[in-house]
């Protein structure tokens, strides 16, 4: 079935929106030259074919793809990263259930009663019977602040009936009610940590989840870069054979003429069943390549049976290699995890201060005022018309657990934790740029081996034209011809690993700063570095 869908880089949106995730993608991927592409791929990706090259799009079961493109399905249909993205919503709910302990709460109650008493009035027998019942509700709001104080506003209605009264009787009250903490809970700082540790959470999560991001992407420009070298591998063998069967045939056509022994043959068909085995194995390769990469940017493994084609070319005009400081002070800023780890420290640090203040005695100071009216109606209660008073009272609440043993160990244990999270930071840090050297020095390498395999190539070709001319001459022989064949062969192949290679280990270099979604043109949850550690 072919396939027709074709993304261009100008429409990536936002793939993780969602989970409070709107601005993943808000901008742009990066252009063609922030990717090192030709001119000619940034025309096949916004949809005009370059001169003498197919229109882009699909043709029968193949799907043309630029690494863009691969980046932007992968972020679309990964099963990995759609998980992954929910954490910071997840960690959002808790901020709210933070939110809502200084939410004001509304109360109601309501109570019903009957007391009955009989009294013996004289020895005779004669008794007195009082019944009475009352019916009571009340309602209110109730609010904690976060400077440890509680606030209560409540109304309160009562009716009374007595078989001694005729008429019943009607109690209304109203009051509010404040309770200030002096010590333990007196301090907003030590109220709010709950909810400051909540949204440290959710940055934390963020960060998280661009490290997430950043391996994917990695991965993901690995598989395809693989990709590309396979099809550069298929290339130059199916160009190889093409040049071994026509030798054969040169040598077959000598032969016939006589100007060659018929042993130069064995040495034309050795080199054409050589390169015959190699192109059987790098077309395996790319099959296996192309799994690799389909599995990654589409889920649900839809495109293991198209054939993708790869646009990007891997050219090294404009490459270079920044200096190692530099890449070790993007580090320092900009990994993923070191950000984490930064947050979870600073919530360490908050852990303290809520543990300090359970240290604290329990001293509660309160005052509650009320006024009440009474009538024989409820309307008339209200306002007093039988009658009105009021209430008032004041006090302190002291409680200390003895021996504190309980809130000691939890502070304690909370040092313990803050002293471990910044120990894990330093090594972290070290990791980090113990990574990034590797990596800097791996792309190093690869570069200057870049130039020496240039060299080389230059040398075989050369070297082949010489044994050529030489066997066209007569004073060659065809086994040294097919070994110059192969020698340039196996340069080419070289030239074309180191190119790939320095491809991937640039993509690791920017994965290992931690600076990829920067370079890449995508805006991802995290961006914002942490504070360093002092």
């Amino acid at each position: 079935m072919p396939m027709t869908d074709r993304r261009s880089p100008s429409t990536m949106v936002a793939l993780l929106a969602g989970a409070g995730l709107a601005g993943l993608l808000a901008a742009p991927a990066a252009s063609a030259l922030e990717l090192d592409l030709p001119d000619e791929v940034l025309a096949v990706t916004e949809g005009v074919a370059p001169s003498g090259g197919t229109p882009a799009g699909d043709t029968g079961n193949q799907l043309l793809l630029t690494l863009e493109e691969a980046v932007t399905s992968a972020l679309e249909n990964h099963a990995g990263l759609r998980a992954e993205r929910l954490q910071p919503a997840i960690q959002d709910t808790f901020v709210a259930q933070e939110q809502a302990v200084f939410d004001p709460a509304l109360f109601a109650e309501v109570e019903t009663g009957r007391d009955r008493s009989v009294r013996q009035l004289d020895q005779i027998g004669v008794t007195d019977e009082v019944v009475s019942t009352r019916r009571s509700g009340e309602v209110g709001l109730r609010q904690e602040l976060p400077t440890g104080t509680e606030l209560t506003l409540s109304v309160r209605g009562q009716r009374s009936d007595s078989n001694r009264v005729d008429q019943a009787q009607y109690t209304a009250r109203g009051g509010v009610t404040l309770t200030q903490a002096l010590l333990r809970g007196g301090r907003i700082e030590s109220n709010r940590v709950r909810l400051e540790q909540a949204g440290l959470d959710v940055r934390a999560s963020e960060h998280e989840l661009r490290g997430y991001v950043e391996e994917l992407l990695n991965d993901v420009e690995a598989r395809y870069w693989d990709l590309v070298l396979a099809g550069q591998r298929v290339g130059i063998f199916e160009e190889a054979l093409e040049v071994a069967e026509r030798q054969l045939e040169e040598t077959r056509g000598r032969i016939r003429a006589g100007d060659l022994p018929e042993t130069e043959e064995v040495s034309a068909r050795a080199e054409v069943a050589l390169r015959r085995q190699g192109l059987i194995d790098a077309r395996s390769d790319r099959a296996v390549a192309q799994d690799a990469l389909a599995r990654r940017i589409h889920g649900q493994g839809g495109l293991w049976d198209t054939r993708l084609e790869t646009v990007s070319e891997p050219e090294l005009e404009r490459y270079s290699l920044e200096p190692l400081e530099t890449w070790v002070a993007l580090a320092r800023h900009h990994r993923p995890d070191l950000n984490e780890t930064r947050v979870r420290a600073r919530r360490d640090e908050l852990e303290l201060v809520r543990t300090r203040n359970g240290l604290l005695p329990r001293l509660d100071f309160f005052v509650t005022l009320g006024q009440s009216g009474y009538a024989d109606s409820f309307a008339s209660s209200a306002t007093g018309d039988g009658g009105s008073g009021y209430d008032l009272a004041a006090g302190l609440e002291f409680e200390l657990p003895i021996g504190q043993r309980a809130a000691q160990a939890e502070h304690r244990r909370a040092r313990l934790t803050r002293q471990q999270v910044h120990e894990t930071l330093a090594n972290l840090e070290q990791l980090a740029v113990e990574d990034v050297r590797a990596a800097w020095f791996e792309a190093a390498r690869l570069r200057e081996q870049i130039n020496a395999r240039e060299e080389t190539v230059k040398l075989q070709e050369e070297q082949l034209r010489v044994e050529k001319a030489r066997f066209r001459a007569g004073t060659g022989t065809a086994l040294a011809l097919a070994r110059a064949q192969r020698d340039l062969l196996e340069s080419r192949l070289e030239r074309t690993d180191s190119i790939v290679a320095f491809r991937q280990a640039r993509t690791a270099l920017l994965q290992a700063s931690g600076t990829l979604l920067h370079h890449r043109g995508i805006e991802a949850p995290g961006g914002e570095p942490e504070p360093l550690a002092p």
